[in-house]
């Protein structure tokens, strides 16, 4: 198991707050640590452990947070932390300059560097991100990343909204994954934060060609999950979009073993299936259903579903309903998986079938 998870609740309340500081002192870099709620602090963390790169997703009370000159001589990882604010706010100052931090954004911080901040408590709901890894790791200069520490990243839209969502499905899907999976998790990662900060630098040139290739490709994937409703989405306007030429465009997806065109409909499909089986969802119509995911024609929506899962959308629906099993889609390309995840989910495209996580879920 790469998955870790800790509650401040297995302790008496006393005892809360030593307890958060020690696992956090052992599994981040090294902070000092003050409360208002000391007195009965109640924190959650999940950690997924990649080797060199640890994601965590934490819920935690008020929390100042002070790395000291000391504590740097100390112990210094040489490790940059990133830090996604899932709905918490709070406040950071490094080298004089005070900033606000706000949901929805992303900021790099630096072990070697001091900093002071603040989180404000969200009850019941996970409400950070972190993302922990030594300096050498990410493809981009150390010079110029130095620029971007403690300035808060956009990651609502753009590039930063792609690798939020991305940190999102990494915490959700946490417990599939296997050691097999741990190097295109890290791959990935590290490229679209590259990515990212290279975005804010204009220097996407100091990547190497392979890291800005896989941060593109999953620029595009994520771009196609978000416009699946599009009936009109093409791989012209794909291309045209992401500044490559649509030959460029086919070529990436030949490269995983997919289409364009075709990967687009698995989605599509993905998502018509999961709303023909949603309870919630059992009064509207079929054609209502295939006309919000991108197809309007009802004859062709009929065609592909039944291609694909060898059984009409009615009988799909009327399966689903009564608690038969219902075949998944039959399409299959080399070595990828193709049928899409729930919506947001950009790791399908990412992780290799013949992994043991994949093949276990295949066979639920």
């Amino acid at each position: 198991m790469l998955v870790t998870e800790f509650s401040t609740e297995v302790v008496a309340a006393p005892e809360r707050f030593d307890l958060f500081t020690d696992i956090t002192d052992r599994s981040h870099m090294r902070n000092r640590l003050r409360s208002d709620d000391q007195d009965d602090f109640r924190a959650r963390m999940r950690v997924l452990d990649l080797g060199d790169v640890q994601v965590s997703t934490m819920s935690v009370p008020h929390l100042e947070i002070t790395r000291t000159a000391k504590l740097i001589r100390q112990s210094d990882p040489e490790a940059y932390q990133i830090n996604y604010f899932l709905r918490q706010e709070g406040a950071l100052s490094t080298a004089g300059v005070d900033t606000a931090l706000r949901a929805g954004d992303v900021v790099v911080m630096d072990s070697s560097r001091p900093y002071c901040g603040v989180v404000h408590p969200v009850l019941d709901s996970w409400s950070h991100v972190t993302v922990q890894f030594p300096r050498r790791l990410l493809p981009l200069p150390n010079k110029a990343v130095q620029a971007v520490l403690g300035a808060p990243v956009d990651g609502r839209r753009g590039m930063g909204g792609t690798f939020t969502r991305w940190l999102t499905d990494l915490n959700v899907r946490a417990d599939e994954f296997t050691s097999a999976d741990i190097p295109v998790l890290v791959s990935v990662t590290l490229d679209l934060l590259g990515s990212v900060i290279a975005r804010c630098l204009d220097a996407e040139d100091a990547m190497s060609p392979e890291a800005r290739r896989r941060a593109l490709e999953v620029r595009i994937h994520d771009f196609i999950q978000q416009r699946l409703a599009d009936p009109d989405l093409s791989p012209e306007a794909i291309a045209a979009t992401h500044g490559i030429s649509t030959r460029y465009l086919y070529k990436l997806f030949h490269e995983q073993g997919l289409t364009v065109a075709g990967w687009i409909r698995e989605c599509r499909l993905a998502r018509c299936c999961r709303d023909l089986t949603d309870p919630s969802l059992s009064s509207r119509s079929i054609q209502a259903i295939a006309s919000r995911w991108g197809f309007p024609d009802k004859a062709h929506f009929s065609r592909v579903f039944r291609a694909a899962h060898g059984m009409s959308p009615r009988d799909y629906r009327h399966s689903a309903a009564h608690g038969q099993g219902v075949r998944e889609p039959s399409t299959a390309v080399r070595g990828r998986s193709t049928t899409p995840q729930p919506p947001g989910d950009m790791l399908s495209s990412f992780i290799d079938r013949s992994s043991p996580s994949n093949r276990k879920a295949e066979h639920q």
